[in-house]
This record gives structure tokens, C-alpha cells and sequence, in this order.
């Protein structure tokens, strides 16, 4: 993840001081433990600053309104007791070539800062701190004890100190060209180590974009540049100068993240800020979809194991206890045959009342005929009521599997991130596992879950222009049949095999022919267990032939007058998905 170097966060405070300043601060609201919003309004406009400590994205920048789901953080708390309702009256550096920040604010501009909330930008160091007018801690989000820094630590009513500071030259536009070129080959190496190793500001994206700008390798060894080389290297590192000095920025998008100087630029963007919530937006929630997706995939392996053992015990019984009659069929012939029972034996073979075939009957050498025929009346009492008390058992088993299948097949069609829905949709059946006792309860869980943002369902348009939506999952199919699915519409599911519902939305009047019927059963194949199949059948009727039993686990469903169609997972794999 590319990290906001020095030259990415003098951007954004350009960007900032620009549109925002001055700002009242109206709301305070923080999302996790390293993320928080500042709600703020100036007289044009309304907006959320988004301060990030982040140890990968640590950021500052506009951002969009948070989820609406409980602050239940200490810190934000703090920060809205004492400075909510004052002015943003400035963002200034700490320190020159610092990535760290100082928001001032104040009773109303002009007037002297009461409150500096301190954000550092300074990778796994990153920090947000509260410091009253007289430069005193007053909270931060992370504290830092003596134990874990001896050189700086951060702890509440101590004196703010400055990070310490770093001996490397400071880039400056005054350097003449020759000294600058003996700084940077005064050693040789590879040209990208030695810019950074020589120079403060300098991250490696930067260097990396400012070396490919000017036409060279990273790896070019500094002593095999000629002059020419260098004065056009040299021509690169004074634009970056200028750039900074007058803070005239190029945003945009490179093949591999995001640049504020225009260098390897694919796409160019507006704004600073929109670039940076987006970037970082996007790389945190590919990081948290890849570790979500990763843990429902271990417990629902680890519960369909289980399960599925379980299953087998069951059935194993079951079929002992198939062979109940046939030791109420012994008992009674041997009853029948009590005349031909003779003390001490083992065993005795007497004809089949049918076949007439010999049987031969165990017996213990220590009972007679009629308590031997008692034991094989009793065992076959045992082996039915085994059968009746083993055969729902079995259901249920059998029920839960199919469930977890549903769920399993709904991850297994998320295997990357495409989009923030994505997430989304993780967190719903997240959210539904815990709710169905799969996963533990806890707070952090349940808070994830913007009620007010849910996921959407796929959305998808057959030949003729007639509308397919599909669930994705649990949530979304039984939004589909139970309250989305009009009178008219057709819904649609693999026959006996866990997958999503798929709803043909129709109008009054319009009936559907055979090709968006195959359509919407191709879609049903391909969203299902089944889509590594050549053909899957498929079942459709209309939705209020459509049912949940009592106590029915989420997206469980029964459904009448079905009608079957053959769909086809690879064609459905390429009909083009519609925005959402």
C-alpha cells in the first residue's frame, strides 16, 4: 500500500486550507479504533475531515459521511467535550519536512488557538493527540508509555514534544546541480537507494515515479550516469522542489496507485482529497474483505466437517436398525420351534417360514428358547426406537448442512473484491452467522453492519430488456422473494442444490419467451454449487407459490408448481452485469 509521504500531505493540506479554513467543527464521530471524522461547516458548505492513524494508511483528508452505526470510543468522546462547536482555524507543520500536522482551533478566526489536535502521519507511528493552549496532553488515540518508547512517549498530561529529528539534508531549491550530484554519488549505488538514504521527503513511491519520469532504471548505478543523465535527473528533482514551493499539484492515477505530480499519471483526477479517500478507501477494504472472506471460509469448513461427521454417524445407525425385522423374524421361528431347543446350544438352524431356506440363529448356551427369543424381541424394540429417535436427528443435520451450503456457495461467487458492496455483503453474512449462533456474538461484529446501507443484489437485463436481479446472499434472497417479487414476476432456483433466487421481474401484460426464461435460469446455474456443472436444472414458479417454514433459517425456502428448465453456468458466467 503506498504510504502519504511528505510531498502527498503538503497536497492535501494546500487542497484544505483552501476549501475549509475557516470551519466550525460540528459533529466529532469515530469508526474504529483508528479512524475518525470531523464533521465540519463553513459558510459554503458541509463536509467530513477524515483522520486516519492507521499504521499502513494513516491519511488526512475529505471523505464521506460515516456509517451510522455507534461511537463507542473514549477518544472521540473526549474530542467532542472539548473542542466541539470551535473553529478550524488553521493546519500548519509542526516542523519543516515533518509529516505531522497541527489543527488549530479557536473560539472564531482571528483569535488565539485554545485546542492543537496533533496528527501524525508517520507509517506504524501515526497518532492523533489532543493538546490543550498550553502545549499539555489532554488525550490521545494511541498512548505510548516509558516501557514502549523511552525516547518519545506520549501519555496523558504530559508536554507535547516534537518527533525527533531526522539528520538527513533537507531538499532545498537554492542547491546548486553540482553539489546536489555530489550528495547522491558520493557513494556509489543504486540510484533509487541513494536519493533516499541522502535526502529527507523523499518516499519510495516518489522517488521511484521522480527516476522513471526522467527515464532511467531505479537500479541504475549512480556511476554510470553520464552528466547529461544527471542534469535531466536534476531537471525532475527541481520540478518536485517547485511544485512543493508553490504548491501547484497534478492528482491522478497511475497503473499502481496514485500520484499528486502528475508523474506516470493514467487518469487525472480534480482533487487531492478525492484521490486519497479513494485510494485508501479502497486498499483498506480489500485488506479487510481478504481477512473476512478468509475467516467465514475456516469456520464454515470448520462447521460443515463437524456436521457432515455427524451426519455419517446417523446414517450408520440408520442402517443397523434396517435390520430390526430381521431379528423379530428369528425371535418368532424360534418360538415356532421351541421343540427343537436342546440345553448348552450356540446356535440352531431351523427352515424360513417362506423360503424354506435354513436360518441359523445365535443363541447364548446360558438361556433357554424363550429367553433367547425374549433378547431378540427386546433388540429389535431397541433398533425401531433408535430409527425414530435417529431419523429427525438426521433432518436436522441434513437441514444445517444445506443451510451452510447456501452460505458457503454465496462466499465461494466472492472470490476477490471488485467493489465496496462486497464488504458489505460479507459483513451481512457475518452478521447472519452470529445471529444463527455459527459465530460468537460480540459488539465489534453487530457494529459493522451499516443497517442503512445494505448490500444490493446483482442486476442484469435479458435480451428482450426485462430486469434479473440476484441474491447474493441469505439477506438479499429473502428480500427478493418475500418482498421485492411482485404478482407478475418469476423466481427461479437450482433444483436441490444450495444457490441464490433469482427474480424475472415482470409487468402486467408482458409475458416472458423461451430466451429470457433460459437467461434467468443460466443466471440461477451459474450463482449456484453447481456452476463448475455443463447444465443444472433449474426450478421456477411464480413467488407466492413460494414458502418459509416455521423456524426456516435465512433463505430457506419450499415452492409448489414448479416448472424445470435446463441452465447453462457458463453462458450465464458471460452475460454482462448491469451497474448497480
Amino acid at each position: 500500500m503506498q504510504p502519504v509521504d511528505f510531498t502527498t500531505l503538503t497536497a492535501i493540506v494546500a487542497e484544505l486550507r483552501t476549501e475549509w479554513l475557516p470551519a466550525r467543527l460540528e459533529q466529532v464521530y469515530q469508526r474504529d479504533r483508528h479512524t475518525l471524522y470531523l464533521g465540519l461547516r463553513t459558510l459554503n458548505q458541509r463536509g467530513w475531515l477524515l483522520v486516519s492513524w492507521h499504521p499502513q494508511a494513516a491519511r488526512l483528508c475529505t471523505s464521506a459521511a460515516p456509517p451510522r452505526i455507534p461511537d463507542t470510543f473514549t477518544f472521540s468522546q473526549q474530542l467532542k467535550h472539548q473542542i466541539g462547536n470551535l473553529a478550524l482555524t488553521a493546519i500548519v507543520p509542526i516542523a519543516p519536512w515533518e509529516r505531522a500536522l497541527d489543527l488549530q482551533f479557536s473560539r472564531r478566526p482571528g483569535e488565539p488557538a485554545l485546542w492543537h489536535l496533533y496528527v501524525e502521519i508517520m507509517g506504524k507511528y501515526s497518532n492523533a493527540i489532543l493538546a490543550n493552549q498550553e502545549n499539555q496532553i489532554i488525550t490521545a488515540a494511541h498512548q505510548v508509555s516509558a516501557q514502549q518508547s523511552s525516547v518519545r512517549p506520549i501519555q496523558t498530561g504530559q508536554p507535547y514534544d516534537l518527533p525527533p529529528p531526522l539528520n538527513d539534508p533537507t531538499p532545498t531549491l537554492t542547491e546548486s546541480f553540482a553539489r546536489w550530484q555530489e550528495r547522491v554519488s558520493l557513494i556509489p549505488g543504486p540510484l533509487r537507494r541513494n536519493l533516499q538514504k541522502t535526502y529527507r521527503g523523499l518516499s519510495s513511491a516518489l522517488t521511484l515515479s521522480l527516476i522513471q519520469a526522467a527515464g532511467f532504471s531505479p537500479d541504475q548505478p549512480t556511476d554510470r550516469l553520464t552528466t547529461t543523465d544527471w542534469q535531466q535527473l536534476f531537471q525532475r528533482w527541481q520540478e518536485w522542489l517547485q511544485a512543493l514551493a508553490n504548491e501547484a499539484f497534478q492528482p491522478g492515477w497511475t497503473a499502481d496507485g496514485y500520484t499528486v505530480l502528475g508523474w506516470g499519471m493514467t487518469e487525472s483526477v480534480d482533487r487531492v482529497q478525492t484521490v486519497i479517500d479513494r485510494y485508501y478507501t479502497s486498499q483498506l477494504e480489500q485488506q479487510e474483505f481478504s481477512q473476512l472472506r478468509h475467516q467465514l471460509t475456516q469456520k464454515l469448513n470448520a462447521a460443515l466437517t463437524k456436521l457432515r461427521s455427524k451426519a455419517t454417524v446417523f446414517q450408520t445407525r440408520l442402517q443397523q436398525s434396517d435390520v430390526a425385522d430381521y431379528y423379530r423374524e428369528q425371535a418368532d421361528l424360534l418360538m415356532a420351534n421351541l421343540h427343537h431347543w436342546q440345553p448348552g446350544m450356540k446356535a440352531i438352524t431351523l427352515p424360513d417360514f417362506t423360503t424354506e431356506q435354513p436360518v441359523t440363529i445365535p443363541l447364548d448356551p446360558e438361556k433357554n428358547a424363550v429367553q433367547n427369543a425374549q433378547a431378540l424381541y427386546k433388540q429389535h424394540q431397541k433398533l425401531k426406537r433408535a430409527r425414530s429417535a435417529i431419523a429427525p436427528l438426521l433432518a436436522t443435520v441434513d437441514d444445517e448442512i444445506h443451510y451452510l451450503e447456501q452460505v458457503e456457495s454465496a462466499i465461494a461467487e466472492l472470490s476477490q473484491y471488485r467493489r465496496s458492496d462486497d464488504l458489505s455483503m460479507l459483513n451481512e453474512i457475518r452478521a447472519e452467522l452470529v445471529q444463527q449462533r455459527y459465530l460468537p456474538d460480540s459488539g465489534y461484529v453487530n457494529a459493522n453492519v451499516d443497517e442503512s446501507s445494505p448490500s444490493r443484489p446483482y442486476r442484469y437485463a435479458t435480451p428482450n430488456g426485462l430486469e434479473v436481479l440476484v441474491g447474493r446472499n441469505n439477506r438479499q434472497n429473502d428480500q427478493l422473494t418475500f418482498r421485492t417479487a411482485g404478482d407478475y414476476d418469476l423466481w427461479f432456483h437450482t433444483q436441490e442444490i444450495p444457490g441464490s433466487h433469482v427474480l424475472l421481474r415482470l409487468k402486467p401484460g408482458i409475458a416472458p419467451d423461451a430466451a429470457d426464461l433460459q437467461f434467468a435460469a443460466d443466471l440461477a446455474a451459474y450463482y449456484s454449487r453447481a456452476r463448475q456443472s455443463d447444465q443444472v436444472s433449474v426450478v421456477y414458479t411464480e413467488p407466492r407459490h413460494v414458502y418459509k417454514p416455521k423456524g426456516a433459517k435465512p433463505g430457506m425456502t419450499v415452492y409448489k408448481h414448479e416448472q424445470t428448465i435446463w441452465g447453462q453456468p457458463l453462458r450465464g458466467q458471460q452475460y454482462p452485469l448491469q451497474s448497480p
